[in-house]
């Protein structure tokens, strides 16, 4: 077996553990609830003017872009409900992750990792403390409830972006612009988006905390941790919707 073989499975071996310990610390005593509020308040209310925005820019964009042709084929009164089931099924969930990705994975690392180099985290254990619980437990749970809401959020604000970008000519009522937007959509184009934005969630805070807390010694590995996250979370996201896409059109529209 090569060495890089190795350090495969040597990897994958290291993330299985961290893992473990995390979920054998959701439920022990000692939860740390106001570190998690606090982290809660980093990631999801200091995340709302970015996601926001580029959920409005989503929808005004795809609908300027999409609107001259479905114009072509007499089909202009389809977009609302085109662009609706693009941005809430896929468009929205990938995008707001891979910058989430960009913003709170790399963000998580760089902390954890800092902490790691100044041998905060040493101190922790010697002093008795759980690092895992405070640090770990705290940041991916947060994660794992905020990107979900921040999807939504950027869902709502996508489609009132394209009710604007509709209404440059003055076409559409509010009324009956989301009335068009919202009457191809079922549940089943609800349920799978949000569920996979929780795994999202769950991989951009676990691949930010991994990275960080086993990041080596040397100073300029609070960098490479940071810049490790961001990469290895986005191919998770990718990877994640890939899976979901396809678990969805199994199981879903069959």
């Amino acid at each position: 077996m090569t060495t890089s073989v190795k350090k495969v499975f040597e990897e994958a071996g290291n993330q299985i553990s961290f893992m473990s310990g995390f979920f054998g610390n959701i439920f022990s005593r000692g939860f740390e609830g106001n570190e998690f509020i606090r982290q809660c308040f980093i990631i999801g209310y200091k995340s709302l003017s970015l996601v926001g925005i580029t959920g409005f820019i989503l929808g005004f964009v795809m609908t300027l872009q999409s609107e001259p042709t479905m114009k072509g084929f007499g089909a202009g009164s389809f977009v609302p409900g085109m662009v609706a089931i693009s941005i809430i099924r896929e468009i929205c969930p990938v995008i707001i992750a891979l910058i989430c990705a960009g913003k709170i994975s790399s963000s998580i690392g760089a902390e954890l990792g800092s902490m790691k180099v100044s041998e905060q985290i040493d101190a922790m254990e010697v002093s008795g403390a759980n690092p895992i619980q405070y640090l770990v437990v705290t940041r991916i749970l947060a994660c794992t409830i905020m990107i979900p809401l921040l999807t939504l959020m950027a869902d709502a604000l996508a489609l009132l972006g394209g009710f604007t970008a509709s209404n440059i000519g003055g076409h559409y009522s509010f009324l009956l612009y989301f009335n068009k937007a919202f009457s191809p959509l079922t549940f089943v184009d609800l349920l799978p988006s949000f569920a996979k934005t929780i795994f999202f969630g769950f991989a951009i805070g676990f691949v930010g905390c991994y990275k960080g807390y086993n990041s080596n010694r040397g100073t300029e590995s609070v960098g490479v941790a940071a810049n490790s996250a961001v990469v290895s979370a986005s191919l998770w996201i990718i990877l994640l919707d890939a899976i979901a896409v396809q678990l969805t059109s199994v199981f879903a529209y069959n």
